[in-house]
C-alpha cells in the first residue's frame, strides 16, 4: 500500500476535488493524509472554530468503516496554517511542506490543477511542486509539522522523493479539464457529496454555493460517462504513467 498525500489550499478542496478519490483509496488500504495548507478562514459565515469542527466531520466521512475494510485506516488531517488569501511561494513555505512530505513519507503527492483564477491555488501548487523537490534534499532540515487543528507535532521522516505527482481539478475557471486520467468513483460518489456538505458554512447555508455541489455531481457523471461507468473524477500529470499491464484499464 501507499503512502499518499493531499494537499489542498484550503479545507473542502480535496474533498470538492477528489473525494471519491480520497474515500476509494482509504477503503483499499493507503495510508492517506490530506494536507491543509490554510484553515480557509474568514469566510462570510464560518469562523476557525467552526471550519475546525466542519474539517473533522468531513475528514470522519472520507474514512473508511473499519467494520467492512478491516485492513484500511482512517483518513489523517494536517493543518499547516498559512494565512488564507496571502499564500506566497517562498522559500518557507516550500520546506514547510516539504516537512510535511517528509513525516508522511509520502510516495504519491496530490495538488491542485496549476491553472486557476485563485492566487492561493496558484501558489500553493507551486510550493508543492517545488517541496516535492527539497523533500529529498540530504544535509538541509527541515520543519518539523506541527498541526494547526490539534496542536500536535509530526516527526520527521528521511529525506524523500515522492515518485508521483497528480493534479486534481478544484479550479475557478470555467472550463472542461482535459485529464490524464480519470477514476472510477461509482461507488464513492455519495460519500464525497456528504463530505463536501459537512462544510455546512460554505456550501448549505450560502445558497449560491449549493449550485457548486450540483457541479460537482454534474462533473462526476460527465468524467464516469467518459469511461463507460457512473461516476469519475479527472487528474492530470506531467509525467507518464507506468503500466504492467492492461487489467487496470476500465474497458
Amino acid at each position: 500500500m501507499a503512502r499518499i498525500l493531499v494537499v489542498g489550499p484550503h479545507p473542502d478542496d480535496q474533498e470538492l476535488g477528489m473525494g471519491g478519490a480520497i474515500a476509494r483509496l482509504a477503503q483499499q488500504g493507503h495510508e492517506i493524509l490530506l494536507l491543509d495548507v490554510t484553515n480557509g478562514e474568514p469566510t462570510p459565515l464560518g469562523s476557525p472554530e467552526i471550519r475546525a469542527k466542519e474539517t473533522a466531520a468531513a475528514t470522519a466521512i472520507l474514512s473508511p468503516d473499519l467494520s467492512k475494510y478491516p485492513n484500511a485506516k482512517p483518513v489523517q488531517r494536517l493543518l499547516l496554517g498559512l494565512p488564507n488569501r496571502f499564500v506566497e511561494h517562498t522559500l518557507e513555505a516550500r520546506h514547510a511542506i516539504a516537512g510535511a512530505i517528509r513525516a508522511h513519507q509520502a510516495e504519491i503527492v496530490f495538488t491542485p490543477y496549476f491553472e486557476d483564477a485563485h492566487p492561493d491555488h496558484r501558489a500553493v501548487t507551486r510550493i508543492v511542486e517545488d517541496a516535492r523537490f527539497d523533500a529529498k534534499l540530504t544535509k538541509i532540515d527541515m520543519p518539523t509539522p506541527v498541526d494547526g487543528w490539534t496542536g500536535e507535532a509530526m516527526p520527521l521522516g528521511d529525506p524523500i522523493y515522492p515518485k508521483w505527482l497528480f493534479y486534481y481539478y478544484a479550479t475557478h475557471l470555467r472550463w472542461v479539464a482535459d485529464p490524464s486520467f480519470v477514476l472510477d468513483i461509482t461507488g464513492q460518489l455519495e460519500t464525497k457529496i456528504a463530505a463536501i456538505k459537512a462544510y455546512h458554512t460554505q456550501f448549505v447555508l450560502p445558497e449560491k454555493n449549493r449550485r457548486v455541489v450540483e457541479w460537482v455531481e454534474a462533473s462526476a457523471t460527465y468524467f464516469g460517462s467518459r469511461i463507460g461507468v457512473g461516476a469519475g473524477e479527472p487528474f492530470f500529470t506531467k509525467e507518464p504513467v507506468g503500466l504492467g499491464s492492461l487489467d487496470g484499464l476500465s474497458l
